[in-house]
């Protein structure tokens, strides 16, 4: 019979990932790089798989049921494509650390599915599902130690760099918890979540690349915001696939954030937006801390009743024009073209 490990090794192809996760049409655009992408980020999984092999074959087999199946990607991509635009040949010299950025994210899924109970991830039982509580807990732990194995290969600021992106995320989870059933927090304290638990994680990434790169202050500079506004884009996208998204594409049901209190943009723009009775049952629903089927739904038919969808996607297009614009001071050739198109495709996607 297979593990679950060894079903997890089937990766679907390069292409197919791309298409899942942009749409056809940024398929097609890439055209020529996506040889060399599909290369690039084959270098990436080889040295994520590298470090995935421990003493005990449980924790092994949750790890690699972790980490090779599914997912986007978007980390070890935008950095593969980033290193390419300021000239690279090749992308080797960031492999090992686009594979930390990649195995620290994926720690960070791990514990969110422990705090959220999540039962699915990318089609599939999570693996606090599969593998049970202790052993989800601790293949998150081990994945963020290995991370840092891979970071110990650059000079310190980068690791330094690293460690405080870590510390960011963590933070934002505790932020996050500590407004859970809140729908008063401003669009601001909502901003600041997102930027600590999703958008500081890509902005360090792409920081490093252009320190690795050998590139000016400038530059560096450039890639951080680029990263940080494109980081912001991908979560208010996901806040709408949440609850407009398709759960077959997703590999998860909808409506997450509403049955675990998570206030989102969404949520707190048609809170807002909502006045009278429809306001109090809102309020009430979102308060639940147990929450039927038929309370969701009725939360999506209240929010369905604002422009809260409407306001998110112009948020989304507002930080994705963001990180467009922050590419100015880079050279232009098809990998920046390449970086502005992941950045308009963060609002358009449906996975």
């Amino acid at each position: 019979m297979t593990s679950p490990a060894e079903a997890a090794t089937h990766e679907p192809p390069f292409e197919i990932l791309v298409s899942r996760a942009f749409g056809a049409e940024a398929f097609f655009e890439l055209g020529d790089l996506l040889p060399e992408l599909a290369e690039d980020l084959s270098g990436i999984e080889d040295r994520l798989k590298s470090v995935l092999q421990s003493g005990y074959p449980p924790l092994t087999e949750a790890v690699l049921y972790a980490c090779t199946r599914g997912g986007k990607r978007l980390r070890p991509l935008l950095m593969a494509a980033a290193h390419r635009s300021l000239g690279a040949t090749t992308t080797k010299p960031v492999h090992a650390l686009a594979a930390s950025f990649q195995l620290i994210h994926t720690a960070s899924l791990i514990h969110d599915d422990v705090i959220d109970h999540a039962d699915q991830r990318r089609g599939r039982p999570s693996v606090l599902r599969a593998f049970g509580l202790p052993t989800a807990i601790v293949a998150g732990d081990y994945l963020y130690v290995r991370a840092f194995e891979l970071a110990s290969e650059y000079p310190q600021a980068i690791i330094l760099r690293c460690g405080e992106a870590c510390a960011s995320l963590a933070e934002g989870e505790i932020l996050q918890e500590a407004c859970r059933f809140d729908l008063t927090i401003s669009r601001d304290q909502y901003l600041g979540i997102v930027t600590r638990k999703t958008a500081t994680i890509v902005s360090a990434a792409l920081a490093s690349v252009g320190d690795i790169a050998g590139s000016t202050a400038s530059i560096v500079e450039a890639l951080a915001a680029y990263g940080r506004a494109v980081g912001i884009a991908f979560q208010l996208r996901d806040d709408l696939l949440d609850a407009y998204g398709e759960p077959d594409l997703l590999g998860k049901p909808l409506y997450a954030d509403f049955r675990e209190g998570n206030p989102t943009l969404l949520s707190i723009e048609a809170y807002q937006h909502l006045d009278g009775r429809a306001k109090t049952e809102y309020e009430r629903l979102f308060a639940r801390h147990e929450k039927r089927p038929r309370e969701l739904h009725k939360l999506r038919t209240l929010t369905d009743q604002t422009p809260a969808s409407a306001i998110v996607s112009a948020e989304g297009d507002r930080w994705a024009s963001a990180a467009i614009r922050a590419l100015d001071p880079l050279p232009h050739g098809p990998y920046r073209s390449l970086l502005e198109r992941l950045a308009r495709a963060a609002t358009t996607r449906r996975y």
